[in-house]
């Protein structure tokens, strides 16, 4: 493999390693889940509505770790098919993190650590998640892949908000303790907010290609242009 292929994979397998976490995390609360552990007042409301936490569990992860693959650029031009048929999976893995966060949100009892700014936090970034998601299919549906991409890598950005957020609490669990309160939603905050800003600022810049209907435009005669 050559300097600039190994390159390619640094953001994928990056992003891999941020959504390892959530994912373990997950995978141990599946387990909690499907293994009969002991009713605690902490998963007492999972048990309570399992469906709803399982499918945000499996749509989430596969999310996150599927999506990585969509920022190899290396693995697009060799196999051409592979955005495409993933893209397939990511999306409805997608709608299925957002919507269950959603519901989870709004008809879990709000755990004690969570702060009542949280709550609002979840419904507009869960709202926000599922806005790109659905906003980044209208586009590739009209061919409108600059659009495309910008949408879904924002909506990867705030599914991947969970990852980031171990990073944002890690330095004061270790300085200061278990954040709770004000800090925690703060942090949680930060979280999502790295993530958009570091997908603004690639989008920023990544040269944007025109669209096949404006190139046609741009390639058109002047005269055939005034004739519209």
């Amino acid at each position: 493999m050559t300097l600039s292929a190994k390159r390619e994979w640094l953001v994928p397998v990056g992003l891999i390693m941020l959504s390892a976490v959530p994912v373990i995390a997950g995978a141990a609360r599946t387990a909690e889940l499907t293994g009969g552990a002991t009713v605690t007042p902490d998963n007492a409301r999972f048990f309570a509505s399992p469906v709803p936490v399982l499918v945000h569990i499996v749509g989430a992860s596969l999310y996150c770790l599927l999506g990585a693959f969509q920022f190899a650029p290396g693995l697009r031009r060799r196999r051409p098919g592979w955005h495409r048929l993933a893209g397939r999976v990511l999306v409805p893995c997608g709608l299925a993190a957002a919507l269950s966060g959603l519901w989870m949100t709004l008809f879990y009892p709000r755990p004690p650590i969570d702060h009542v700014l949280v709550t609002p936090m979840r419904l507009v970034f869960g709202t926000a998640m599922l806005g790109c998601i659905v906003l980044g299919f209208a586009a590739i549906r009209r061919r409108d892949i600059p659009r495309h991409r910008a949408w879904m890598a924002r909506g990867y950005a705030i599914g991947l908000g969970a990852g980031t957020q171990v990073l944002t609490h890690l330095p004061w669990m270790l300085l200061v303790g278990q954040p709770d309160g004000v800090g925690r939603a703060f942090l949680m905050l930060a979280g999502w907010v790295i993530n958009l800003a570091v997908v603004e600022w690639a989008l920023r810049r990544r040269p944007t290609k025109p669209t096949r209907s404006v190139q046609r435009r741009a390639d058109a005669p002047a005269g055939a242009l005034a004739s519209h």
